[in-house]
């Protein structure tokens, strides 16, 4: 049976979520937001930030993968589902659940640059920095942590653990 050990909890998300949230509508104030989430894991980070937010903004989603059923990146990424916005000088923020080995962001940044956005940044509840093997221009991060595999808000593994409320590392 895996192991599960807290990381944060929910209240401790709550907070850092609304924490980014008012960072984030006072950069971008007056200004035309356009959120990218990347699915599946960034979707309740998504979905508790705008809520936070004082400032209008659209979303959309685009699907990348790159882990399937594991724990570790197989390193080759593929683009599952891609916009649908016209993202053409808007100003755009990625939305990620966790930034880890960073290939995956900075392919998708690639990608979103070809649409010619005004600016686009990122925003990561989870800045990973353990197997980080690329620079991430990390605009707003939530927290930063070191070693372990996370699952829990919105995070899985193999499709399992995402409802639980706060973050954990797990140990299989």
């Amino acid at each position: 049976m895996p192991e599960l050990t807290p990381v944060l909890s929910a209240d401790e998300i709550r907070l850092l979520v609304k924490n980014m949230a008012q960072r984030i509508s006072v950069d971008y104030r007056d200004r035309e937001l356009v959120m990218i989430a990347v699915l599946k894991g960034a979707f309740v980070f998504l979905a508790d930030l705008i809520r936070e937010l004082t400032i209008p903004v659209k979303v959309d989603f685009l699907q990348a993968g790159s882990y399937g059923d594991g724990t570790r990146s197989c390193g080759a990424i593929r683009l599952v589902k891609d916009i649908g916005l016209d993202i053409r000088e808007k100003d755009v923020l990625l939305v990620e659940d966790i930034v880890d080995t960073g290939l995956t962001v900075n392919w998708i940044l690639d990608h979103l640059k070809s649409f010619q956005p005004r600016s686009l940044g990122v925003c990561s509840l989870i800045d990973k920095r353990e197997r980080r093997e690329t620079e991430v221009p990390i605009s707003y991060s939530g927290h930063v942590t070191g070693k372990g595999f996370l699952v829990g808000y919105g995070l899985d593994y193999a499709e399992a653990y995402r409802q639980l409320p706060g973050l954990y590392h797990l140990k299989l």
